[in-house]
C-alpha cells in the first residue's frame, strides 16, 4: 500500500477549478486542454461539486444533452467526499474504491487545494512507463 502522504501527491499540482454555471462544453476544454479527468466546481473559492470524465459520458452524452446549453451544476456531483492533505495515499484510494470513484478532491477548510486520483497509486512507475512510451513512439517515427 502506498506510504506516501497526499500532500506529497499533489505538491507540484496546478489545481482545475470552474464556477458552477459554466456549460460542459466549457469545463471539459478545460479538462482537455490541463489533461485531466476532472474538474473542481467551487463557489466563492469553496468546493461545491466535482464533475469527471464518466460524468460527462454517463450523465451528457448518453443521456442525450446539449453539451452546450448543459450547466456543470445540473450534472455534476454535488458534495462530494474529500481528503485531507496529510493522510496517506492508500486511505483516500481506499475512499475512492469503497465509494466507486476514481477522483477526490484534497480540501483544507472547504478550499480546493488538489485533486488525488486513482492513476495516482502508480506514481512515478506510471511517468516512467509513460516516458519509454514516448520514447519508443519517437524512436518509430524516425524508422
Amino acid at each position: 500500500m502506498p506510504r506516501r502522504r497526499i500532500r506529497d501527491v499533489i505538491e507540484h499540482q496546478s489545481i482545475l477549478t470552474a464556477p458552477r454555471d459554466i456549460s460542459v462544453r466549457e469545463a471539459t476544454r478545460r479538462m482537455a486542454q490541463a489533461g485531466v479527468g476532472a474538474i473542481m466546481i467551487t463557489d466563492a473559492e469553496r468546493l461545491v461539486g466535482i464533475f469527471t470524465e464518466r460524468d460527462a459520458l454517463v450523465r451528457v452524452l448518453a443521456a442525450g444533452l446539449d453539451a452546450e446549453s448543459v450547466r456543470l451544476d445540473q450534472v455534476m456531483t454535488a458534495s462530494p467526499q474529500t481528503a485531507m492533505p496529510d493522510i496517506p495515499l492508500g486511505h483516500a484510494l481506499h475512499m475512492m474504491y469503497d465509494g466507486g470513484f476514481r477522483h477526490i478532491p484534497i480540501v483544507d477548510n472547504g478550499r480546493p487545494i488538489g485533486m488525488v486520483s486513482a492513476r495516482d497509486a502508480l506514481g512515478q512507475e506510471l511517468v516512467a512507463f509513460e516516458v519509454e512510451l514516448e520514447r519508443r513512439d519517437a524512436i518509430t517515427d524516425l524508422l
